[in-house]
């Protein structure tokens, strides 16, 4: 589970974050959550599609990284800079050791439940010898934890737009079951299960009221952004095909 403790520029002055991308780091994973606040970015490298949370069996949408069980077809650890092959990646991916919390904070003579910053002290991406640091030395913020705090913003802004968006396309019977199956160079054929998507034909299908109620709340927009990155399944296809062919020589 890890030990989760607030950030602060005394104790964790000295930390650094290791964010080369590797399977050791737990990036093998054949999906990420991802957010309504980044559908913009990740739709054009990633399928996304919306999968059932393993412990609550919610629907939530992921970006799909492979098609079998711990394999994330973007790493490369020995070919791209950062071990990630792709222009952008997801925000739960990116975001590091790194966590939302809140704490009670007083404001205008009450309490208030402020988000901050929480670090995972068990992780294994901290060292104090490599790696990214997270303070200055004079204890600011460092860029990269000021592009951290922006991720972990998308994160926090997206999770109750994710249920939102979810509980809008249930109640307009949009959500259907992907029924796809693909081919590989080595004849292997996999059919892709689990996931859902949007139905194209009954979004456009949708009377102009629920229509404009779809657009007001930005969700219209999230909707197409799903339907195109489904033209990102031959590029994984692609991906699978390539490591196919490095793991025979």
């Amino acid at each position: 589970m890890g030990r989760h403790v607030v950030l602060n520029n005394i104790e964790h002055k000295d930390l650094k974050v290791i964010t080369r991308y590797s399977a050791a780091f737990g990036y093998d994973v054949s999906n990420v959550l991802t957010f309504v606040t980044e559908f913009s970015a990740v739709h054009k490298e990633y399928p996304i599609f919306f999968h059932a949370d393993p412990k609550t069996h919610k629907l939530r949408p992921v970006a799909m990284l492979g098609f079998d069980d711990n394999e994330n077809l973007f790493l490369d650890e020995h070919g791209a800079p950062n071990g990630w092959r792709a222009r952008y990646i997801p925000a739960f991916s990116a975001r590091g050791p790194f966590l939302i919390g809140f704490q009670n904070q007083l404001k205008d003579g009450g309490d208030e439940h402020t988000p901050v910053i929480h670090l995972d002290i068990d992780d294994q991406r901290l060292s104090e010898h490599e790696g990214e640091a997270i303070f200055l030395p004079l204890g600011g913020n460092s860029e990269y934890l000021n592009a951290v705090n922006h991720r972990l913003q998308l994160i926090l802004q997206g999770l109750s737009l994710n249920d939102a968006m979810i509980a809008a396309f249930s109640e307009l019977d949009l959500i259907e079951p992907v029924n796809l199956q693909v081919q590989f160079d080595n004849h292997h054929e996999y059919r892709i299960h689990g996931y859902h998507t949007v139905d194209k034909q009954k979004l456009a299908a949708l009377a102009s009221i629920p229509l404009a109620r779809l657009n007001a709340a930005g969700f219209l927009e999230a909707a197409h952004y799903m339907i195109s990155s489904l033209e990102n399944i031959p590029a994984l296809v692609e991906l699978k095909n390539k490591k196919c062919i490095h793991s025979m020589l």
